[in-house]
Formats: C-alpha cells, structure tokens, sequence
C-alpha cells in the first residue's frame, strides 16, 4: 500500500472523537480504530507486509489482578531486549488493545520474562514467533 492509497482512508471528513491502536485482524501489525461521532467507527487496517516476525502477548492474572495491569514483560530475542508494561490506559471514547506487541524483526523466536504484580516472576524459553500467546498466571507455591 502507497501512501496515497491510505490517504482515502485518513482524507474523509469525521468529527471524530477518539481512536484505539491495536491488531484488530491478528495479523501482526498496528491498526487503528478512530471512533465517529453519530456513524459508525473508521478502521484504518494495517496490511503492509514487511516480512518480519512478531510476537503477541496477553496476559491473564490469577493471583494478581486478572488483566494483569502493571505486569511487565521483557522480550529478548535476536541479541536485542524489549520491555512493555500492561497499563490501564484510555482515552476519550477509547482504550488501545491490552496485549503486548513485540516486533522481533528476522528472530523466529523469543524468551519471554514476565514479571507479574506483586512480585512472581515467570520466564518462557524459546517462544515462537508470529503468534497470539496467552499466558497465564502460574499458581503460587
């Protein structure tokens, strides 16, 4: 996709009054849903293909909150280190997509380290990449 095929879907006159970023096709990449006063929401669908990989992460808690807000994740692949927190945030008409995105670039695979609220930590080894994970809670010992 051009830039000029994107502006057909920037370039419509809306009030709008809020938008929400997040893969809302599961296909990797960032989309984005701007919300409309009195017609229906915009969805700006991200379909540029740029052969990297990535890695999704949903949290669920057990012992902690069951959104897992304030967990932290630290994703280390391909010699390089990323770091994402689950935050509570919204907007105005909007909230932007819980799971974590890691773009790992030509890594095919990731560690994961979760640190959960309250203190346990719970680390993944080798995850595969260009998937959805969801993840659990591990129970306490």
């Amino acid at each position: 996709m051009t830039s000029s095929a994107a502006a057909a879907g920037v370039a419509a006159a809306h009030a709008s009054r809020g938008c929400a970023f997040g893969d809302f096709d599961n296909d990797g990449d960032i989309d984005v849903l701007i919300v409309n006063l009195n017609e229906p929401p915009s969805l700006l669908r991200n379909d540029l293909k740029g052969g990297r990989h990535w890695l999704k992460v949903k949290l669920v808690g057990r012992s902690c909150n069951r959104s897992a807000i304030g967990a932290r994740v630290i994703a280390r692949s391909g010699g390089r280190q990323q770091v994402q927190e689950v935050l509570a945030q919204s907007g105005f008409y909007s909230t932007d997509d819980r799971r974590l995105h890691f773009g790992l670039g030509t890594a095919t695979h990731a560690d994961l380290e979760i640190r959960w609220p309250g203190g346990p930590v719970q680390t993944l080894q080798q995850v595969k990449a260009d998937q959805v994970l969801v993840v659990e809670q591990a129970a306490p010992r």
